[in-house]
């Protein structure tokens, strides 16, 4: 499987209320868990690329999700494809404003997916030092939303 089919793979099942998606064939096996710790995809190389160059195969191989641009600081990341959004609505003030102190567990945007609209919270006390996404733009998984300090 190419890696652009597994990206949006990966995109079709994090759209999804799916938590576990296996897909095996004469080639390769894919597995795909969802939940609290972090997505991890694993993949069995066919067995005839074994035979064809035993050195530069390694089994199973592990790909991590979608790359990212990794911003300094810790960041808080989408953990969903979906629409970013600063505010409950476009009168509202934004969740969290740069230089603002959060509390863990406080809502600081929302990102829509599939018409529903999910609440990012903050997992630690922090001060939101940059906004990574302009308001109503498309996220990745795993995209950063926030560069945060730790408080």
């Amino acid at each position: 499987m190419e890696i652009k089919d597994l990206k949006l793979l990966i995109k079709m099942i994090t759209e999804t209320d799916i938590t576990e998606f296996e897909m095996d064939n004469a080639d390769e096996k894919i597995v795909i868990k969802r939940g609290q710790q972090a997505e991890m995809i694993q993949m069995a190389a066919p067995a005839q690329a074994y035979m064809q160059a035993p050195m530069q195969m390694a089994a199973p191989v592990a790909v991590a999700a979608p790359a990212v641009v990794v911003e300094p600081g810790e960041t808080i990341n989408s953990p969903i494809v979906g629409t970013f959004y600063r505010s409950p609505s476009p009168d509202d003030a934004p969740f969290a404003e740069v230089g603002q102190v959060v509390e863990k567990g406080q809502v600081i945007c929302l990102v829509e997916a599939m018409k529903l609209f999910n609440e990012i919270e903050a997992e630690f006390r922090c001060k939101i030092v940059k906004v990574c996404v302009e308001n109503a733009q498309p996220v990745e998984y795993g995209q950063p939303l926030f560069v945060v300090e730790k408080i």
